[in-house]
This record gives C-alpha cells, sequence and structure tokens, in this order.
C-alpha cells in the first residue's frame, strides 16, 4: 500500500480504520471515572462510524447516496472530535489525545472537500 512522506495511508478506507483503531486504544486506556467511561462508549461510536460510513459511500448505488455517506462521515469526524476534546486523559495520553484531534480534524477536512466535490 503506497503511503505518504509522514506514514499516512493514500487509501481512506485504511487511514480510517487505522484511525478508528487508535481511538479505540485511547479511549479504553482512559481511567475509568464516570464521565471517562461514558465519552469513551461515544468516542469509540464515532471514531469507527467514520470508516463504517466511508465503506458505504464507495458502494453507494448514485452520487446523491455517495455525498449523504461522505456527509455522515464528517459529522461522525466532527463528533469524534467533540468525545475527544471532552475526554480527561491520563498525563501520558495527552501527546495522544492531540494527534487523534488533529487526525480527526483532516478527515473531517477531507470528507468535506469530498462532500463539496461531488455537488
Amino acid at each position: 500500500m503506497a503511503e505518504t512522506q509522514n506514514s499516512k495511508p493514500y487509501d481512506l478506507g485504511e487511514r480510517t480504520l487505522r484511525f478508528a483503531q487508535r481511538a479505540n486504544h485511547y479511549f479504553n486506556q482512559l481511567q475509568k471515572t464516570l464521565s471517562n467511561v461514558e465519552v469513551a462508549k461515544q468516542g469509540i461510536r464515532s471514531g469507527g462510524s467514520i470508516g463504517a460510513n466511508y465503506i458505504e459511500a464507495e458502494e453507494a448505488l448514485s452520487k446523491k447516496d455517495f455525498a449523504m455517506r461522505a456527509k455522515i462521515s464528517r459529522k461522525e469526524a466532527k463528533e469524534t472530535i467533540y468525545w475527544l476534546r471532552l475526554s480527561e486523559p491520563k498525563p501520558d495520553q495527552e501527546q495522544e489525545k492531540e494527534a487523534l484531534l488533529r487526525e480527526a480534524t483532516e478527515l473531517m477536512k477531507i470528507f468535506g472537500a469530498i462532500v463539496t466535490k461531488s455537488r
């Protein structure tokens, strides 16, 4: 698989899968406070939904269906950013939180560009 210089795959399906895996790991490693448990549940769902909806978009039956799935992926990326921001990481998780926020923001922008171009 071809990758960019900064080790991000060109394949958006693979990139969203890796993001979901990293997000799952991050959320599962959070300290088990009441708020973190609930934040983690939501973050795991939305982080995985980014790629799941992209896979659906790849199999879209129409351009309109494709655009709708891409919009949902963008929405899920925004939601994941929200849950990441709400999470209360251990000190050794701060860097991973920031990296995940950057990647979720990049994914949101990528899906935003896809939606714009599909109009």
